[in-house]
């Protein structure tokens, strides 16, 4: 696919869903990827929020490019918070100490990255907080003074599924993440990746991040 196919698919999904064009926007998973890549495959079709997985890789990416918008998608590690400085958006709070350590190190950087916290998705070996936990940790974070946007869901594989039995699942799970950001006063929903991204759509995502069907 490339970045064309994608966002026409994301607009389908908002015409499906009764939404506006434009209200799931495209985060663009660049880890892994070289600058030329991004810059052949990316850059020419739109502005778009470039989403990275491993801190040192962002940091060496931003160096050449601050002019773009960069968001940090990955497990975040105490000594990788120091890589963060240019980023906006960070997508996968799971910790208090996190926020904790992010908004200390961003009282030098002169401005600090709004966050999105990682929602469980039931799998045990996948991070995250529990539904249970969301509130609690909703005023803990917002406590360090950064500002929290919304959730992020990365969705479970549901292998030995089915098509059929495994979008519905999806459906399900990406609909209750979107209840529960409702619930909590919060308007940003990033969840679905290059294989479920439409149906994320359907559901309310505002972020959709899709990395491999914009490189193959």
């Amino acid at each position: 696919m490339s970045v064309p196919a994608v966002l026409a698919a994301i607009r389908q999904a908002e015409a499906q869903a009764g939404r506006p064009p434009g209200s799931a926007r495209l985060v663009a998973v660049t880890k892994g990827q070289d600058l030329p890549s991004i810059e052949r495959c990316v850059l020419p079709f739109g502005s778009f929020p470039l989403g990275e997985g491993r801190a040192q890789e962002l940091r060496d990416k931003a160096a050449v490019r601050p002019d773009l918008e960069w968001h940090y998608i990955g497990t975040l590690q105490r000594n990788k918070v120091k890589y963060l400085r240019p980023v906006t958006l960070v997508h996968s709070i799971e910790a208090v100490w996190q926020a904790e350590a992010i908004a200390q190190a961003a009282q030098g950087w002169g401005r600090a990255p709004d966050v999105l916290l990682q929602l469980h998705n039931g799998e045990a070996q996948k991070h995250g907080l529990s539904g249970e936990e969301l509130p609690g940790a909703l005023r803990e974070v917002q406590a360090t003074g950064l500002t929290v946007r919304g959730l992020m869901l990365m969705a479970p594989e549901f292998e030995g599924l089915g098509d059929a039995e495994r979008d519905a699942r999806l459906l399900a799970l990406f609909t209750d993440t979107a209840r529960r950001a409702h619930d909590l006063g919060l308007s940003e929903l990033s969840m679905g990746m290059s294989g479920d991204y439409p149906l994320a759509v359907r559901a309310g995502a505002t972020l959709v991040r899709v990395g491999r069907s914009l490189f193959s």
